[in-house]
């Protein structure tokens, strides 16, 4: 494997990690307005869960960022290894 693909690999991985970790915290709001409070005991809103909605709301438009730059990457690994799009190896 070349030093590109492993630099793509690399890449596509974060962004992909960064999506679905946003999308964690996305689900643990929907599950719970008081999260922060939970895991830290820090109180910045006073219970009313609007500092989570804010941190999940920012990470969500992060992660699909983040998603729609991983695309090209996972599309290139995808070809290194013989998974072109349209393939009908399958």
């Amino acid at each position: 494997m070349n030093r590109r693909a492993t630099g793509v690999g690399r890449r596509f991985r974060f962004q992909a990690g960064f999506a679905a970790a946003a999308f964690v915290l996305m689900i643990l709001r929907l599950i719970g307005r008081d999260w922060i409070e939970v895991f830290t005991g820090w109180d910045p809103d006073r219970g009313s869960g609007a500092f989570e909605s804010l941190v999940v709301a920012v990470l969500g438009l992060v992660a699909i960022g983040f998603g729609v730059a991983a695309a090209p990457a996972g599309n290139a690994v995808g070809q290194g290894l013989g998974m072109a799009r349209g393939s009908d190896d399958a």
